[in-house]
């Protein structure tokens, strides 16, 4: 699939893995802590003009509202920039979301693009059928500029998905799997290709979730076929000039991979490494976990709100824990309090944020001291990820992040 719309949009019949290409671009991303830079590369080689008012999205996501003089003057860079060239798509408080899950709500992004973002999960919208993925700061300015961008053509892995997943598992516990199998280079500079029947079972919100943590396997980009769920999510989007490019079926992959969905259990990954993967059944002794974290571009959607809202509904979050639940998006957020979620974590006792990236980079909003641990449903925990060095990170779905919340632990007697 990935190939296919890499040729597509470099004007040629056919590309092959290890090809050096320029490809035309459909979208060009930004953030709050990367356009800053790419706009200072833009400036420094004089240009003055952008290639599209339309095709570019400055989200200012990972330290807003402002935590600091810093984070403001940043922010007011990219607001200038955004304002002097007539940007379309910059989003600031009261209007931003976490920037992987505003794109694809906003119909920004879909089936068949060519995307760059500087900020490395721009992988998520392959959940769409579109090929992305993140870029340095000065490739990003380079595409503001005039909207193409090189890659090296990646080679393709083929995961082959069978079977339904069982009660309470989902993409996450889906995505941690692999990526325990494969390890965190197991798909270095590879496009991870999902097919099969197993593909119907998941939902949207698994789908994007899944394709935004391809990077922590070290792929290029995670790409899923486009089928009637697809459609319609972009259709409630907004979006209908879109482009279907299917893998033919005897496309040449450097390895394929079968699994099967029925076999899944609950899975966390523990520190350092998203590759650290174990069952929840496999933890031989309960952790104490100092705070719970739900949202960000890998869990914040609805989806997740809800699965999280269903187990703390009426319960309260243990003492000594600190739960922190964060909205991906404005219309995330909006639906939680139409439909009682928001009632429900404020109940429990967690904290209820406007969205906002935050503790998932060890921004703001949720920074853990040394000796702490945290369950988070972000997507890495290397060293130092949520605050010091000597804390500690644990990635899991937001069914088991909630179930932490309320027991304080985590370990076996979870299930």
């Amino acid at each position: 699939m990935t190939q296919k719309i890499l040729a597509a949009h470099c004007a040629l019949d056919t590309v092959a893995a290890g090809q050096l290409i320029e490809a035309n671009l459909d979208m060009v991303l930004g953030n709050d802590i990367t356009s800053p830079v790419a706009i200072n590369e833009f400036e420094k080689a004089g240009l003055n003009s952008v290639f599209s008012k339309e095709k570019i999205a400055l989200v200012m996501d990972h330290f807003t509202p402002n935590k600091d003089i810093k984070a403001a003057e940043q922010c007011k860079q990219v607001r200038d920039f955004a304002h002097k060239h007539g940007i379309v798509h910059f989003y600031d408080v009261g209007e931003m979301g976490v920037e992987h899950a505003l794109l694809p709500e906003k119909g920004l992004v879909k089936a068949g693009d060519c995307i760059i973002g500087a900020d490395s999960h721009t992988c998520t919208y392959g959940a769409l059928g579109a090929f992305s993925t993140g870029v340095g700061s000065t490739d990003m300015a380079a595409g503001m500029a005039a909207g193409k961008a090189w890659f090296k053509v990646p080679g393709a892995i083929q995961l082959h998905l069978t079977g339904k997943p069982g009660a309470n598992v989902s993409g996450k516990d889906l995505i941690l799997h692999i990526i325990g199998k494969i390890g965190v280079d197991g798909a270095l500079y590879k496009s991870m290709e999902f097919s099969g029947e197993g593909v119907a079972s998941l939902s949207m919100d698994d789908r994007l979730c899944i394709s935004n943590m391809a990077i922590e396997a070290g792929a290029k980009n995670g790409i899923f076929p486009v089928d009637d769920k697809t459609v319609a999510y972009m259709k409630q989007a907004g979006v209908s000039d879109y482009k279907v490019f299917e893998a033919d079926t005897n496309a040449d992959y450097d390895e394929i991979l079968i699994i099967d969905l029925c076999a899944l259990k609950p899975t966390v990954a523990f520190p350092h490494l998203p590759g650290n993967a174990k069952t929840v059944e496999e933890i031989s002794e309960p952790l104490n976990i100092d705070q719970v974290v739900i949202g960000s571009c890998t869990n914040g959607r609805y989806e997740d709100m809800a699965a999280a809202a269903e187990i703390m509904k009426g319960k309260k979050v243990a003492a000594g824990v600190r739960c922190i639940v964060i909205p991906a998006t404005q219309k995330v957020f909006l639906e939680c309090v139409k439909n009682g979620l928001a009632e429900i974590f404020v109940e429990a006792g967690a904290v209820f944020s406007t969205p906002t990236c935050g503790p998932c980079l060890g921004g703001h909003m949720g920074i853990l001291a040394a000796g702490e641990r945290a369950v988070a449903t972000t997507n890495r925990n290397f060293v130092g990820r949520m605050g010091h060095t000597k804390s500690e990170v644990y990635l899991a779905s937001p069914y088991i992040a909630a179930k932490v919340a309320l027991s304080g632990f985590l370990g076996k007697e979870l299930l």
